[in-house]
């Protein structure tokens, strides 16, 4: 489907989280769908910087074209996510926000001013992303808000929802004004996260405390690179495996390293074995999570999708660190030494028997 774009330049090089409006909708009208996409502007459009980089072929017409087949029409006056824009599409429908407010994006087949609302629009749908109007500096940081709350990931803990997440989102906001990418934060993560394991391998009491809580600031800054992809589309195939492997290496490195550290520290648990398993664990778990993700989407489980998400969340760090002041961090060891083998255990049983509904089902 085509779509037109109405560029108020004014209104549409409004930044929001570091994009002007009009790039952000015209990256949302390129991933709902719409294969060619004209900006109707008298003038120079505000800036594109973020859909020029990802190669999104826009044209400017200084006029309204003749529309002679069904065209989506949106309007700089709101701001409106992919997701919602390909529910239009596919409904021929109005925009309407979670508020009840009607939004100036529809697919029409004439036009006489859609602010107006004298179009020949069938139905309208209920919005399921961020979907605000946007006519001033208030409601454009009002959406901005909206925006950042709406991120998170299906994995998110309680630990992660009410502090990584809010402690990372504090450097989200100002590397997104920077050239940082988030793969370089991922890398920072994954560093942070090595130095902490290090710390764990030195067998002190001080020692294992400064390692804790390297981690749950390796936790926090590892919730900052999606934040940023996501915010302003710079999400990448590369990015994504980097965070996946990044994570167990990280894992890796500080269930041995604990185990190494409680060893020096003479502690009559059988730390290295121990620490043995929940390394070995840990990389048959990715090989087992591996095989349900390379599976076709029609294979794929919403049982076994729930399953990892509650298993890979970072709430255990907080349990590290609460262990660490405790001085039991053996006891740590005990629960992730088995643990990691009752997690792959359990999902490639759910792989092997099929888990019930398939994710497509479910969905």
């Amino acid at each position: 489907m085509n779509a037109l774009i109405l560029c108020d330049p004014e209104n549409g090089s409004r930044r929001i989280a570091a994009l002007t409006l009009l790039d952000r909708l015209v990256v949302a009208a390129h991933r709902g769908g719409c294969e060619s996409i004209t900006i109707v502007c008298d003038g120079a459009p505000p800036t594109l910087s973020r859909s020029t980089a990802l190669g999104i072929a826009s044209t400017v017409a200084p006029a309204m074209p003749e529309i002679a087949e069904p065209t989506l029409l949106i309007e700089t006056s709101a701001l409106i996510q992919a997701k919602d824009v390909k529910r239009v599409i596919a409904e021929k429908a109005r925009l309407v926000s979670q508020d009840g407010i009607v939004l100036p994006v529809a697919v029409i087949t004439d036009f006489d001013g859609l602010a107006g609302g004298s179009l020949k629009i069938a139905s309208s749908v209920k919005s399921e992303g961020v979907a605000l109007p946007v006519t001033d500096a208030v409601s454009a940081a009002r959406a901005e808000h909206a925006l950042w709350t709406s991120l998170g990931s299906s994995t998110d803990g309680l630990v992660d929802t009410w502090f990584n997440r809010p402690l990372g989102r504090l450097l989200s906001k100002t590397l997104i004004h920077t050239p940082v990418s988030p793969n370089q934060v991922s890398v920072f993560a994954i560093l942070v996260g090595l130095v902490a394991g290090w710390f764990f391998t030195r067998g002190s009491y001080q020692d294992a405390v400064i390692g804790a809580i390297l981690l749950q600031l390796s936790a926090a800054i590892d919730c900052v690179d999606g934040d940023i992809a996501r915010i302003v589309f710079k999400e990448s195939v590369l990015g994504k495996w980097l965070d996946i492997i990044g994570d167990q290496v990280v894992h890796i490195a500080v269930f041995v390293g604990i185990g190494v550290g409680l060893w020096r520290m003479g502690v009559d648990d059988p730390v290295i074995p121990l620490a043995t398993s929940a390394g070995v664990g840990v990389v048959v778990s990715f090989l087992v999570v591996l095989r349900g993700m390379m599976a076709p989407p029609e294979k794929q489980n919403a049982k076994l999708q729930a399953l990892i998400d509650k298993m890979t969340n970072r709430d255990f760090s907080v349990v590290l660190l609460a262990l660490a002041l405790a001085d039991r961090m053996n006891l740590f060891l005990w629960m992730v030494g088995i643990g990691v083998h009752v997690f792959w255990v359990v999902a490639l049983g759910v792989q092997l028997t099929g888990g019930g509904k398939s994710k497509k089902q479910a969905e």
